[in-house]
């Protein structure tokens, strides 16, 4: 299904050091990025209606909403998750969650590449980890499940031509050069998701009924220990409480 280019979404990205906000609307996007670590809870609101402002659109012309659902950073996961809850319950919005590691797949894909391995640094020694293949439409699609792990134990991709791209690579380029027979590629091994390709994916799987409401948004950590934790909904009015420190 050719995603429709009439339809108006919101989307985050706060998984990790870079915060953004992108508004899609009849097909084009407005954006605000920022890399800011340990500034996302201050900076997504006003990024939001910055870019609301500047389309000159309110939250009830929207069709949806969506965000970057993880993995990533977790306090930054649970700053998108609470904040688009909370927005989504007061606007009556479906939302669409997205992988943080696809949307970091689609700037390598918008470049040429057919098959990406994406690489985010998860702390204590791994990398979260993900492949993705370009769809018919040039938007990236998963090719098995996304995983954190050491990066001496990152899986084999299916044989083909596979290029990198995300922070992992340059933070254990040694190790997964080793484990991959592949070298990091500068400047794709410093690059971190953005609303922009959120917001592109979103559209895709909104148009193929992938909206969930808003309660039922849920973020992706991967490690078993964060994500066993209770989930605590976020209402409108209840942003500010996120702690603004990273992991």
């Amino acid at each position: 299904m050719t995603p429709p280019t009439l339809c108006k979404l919101l989307a985050i990205e706060t998984s990790t050091e870079a915060c953004s906000a992108a508004l899609w609307v009849d097909g084009r996007i407005h954006l605000r990025f920022q890399e800011a670590p340990r500034t996302h809870a201050r900076l997504i609101l006003p990024m939001m209606e910055a870019v609301l402002a500047e389309a000159g659109i309110a939250l009830g012309q929207l069709d949806a909403l969506a965000f970057g659902r993880g993995p990533g950073a977790f306090t930054g996961v649970r700053v998108a998750t609470g904040v688009i809850q909370g927005v989504a319950f007061g606007a009556d919005l479906p939302v669409v969650p997205i992988s943080t590691l696809a949307a970091l797949a689609q700037q390598r894909i918008d470049a040429g590449a057919q098959q990406v391995l994406a690489a985010l640094d998860a702390r204590m020694g791994e990398v979260y980890w993900g492949a993705f293949k370009a769809d018919v439409q040039g938007l990236a699609n998963p090719v098995g499940l996304e995983g954190v792990c050491p990066p001496l134990a990152v899986p084999q991709p299916p044989e083909g031509h596979w290029v990198p791209v995300g922070r992992g690579w340059s933070a254990y380029q040694e190790a997964l050069a080793q484990r991959l027979d592949m070298e990091a590629e500068p400047p794709w091994n410093d690059r971190l998701p953005s609303a922009t390709e959120v917001v592109r994916l979103a559209v895709r799987d909104w148009a193929a009924g992938a909206s969930v409401p808003a309660d039922q948004a849920m973020p992706v950590y991967l490690r078993d220990q964060v994500a066993n934790k209770p989930r605590q909904v976020m209402r409108p009015g209840t942003v500010g409480a996120a702690q603004d420190t990273e992991r």
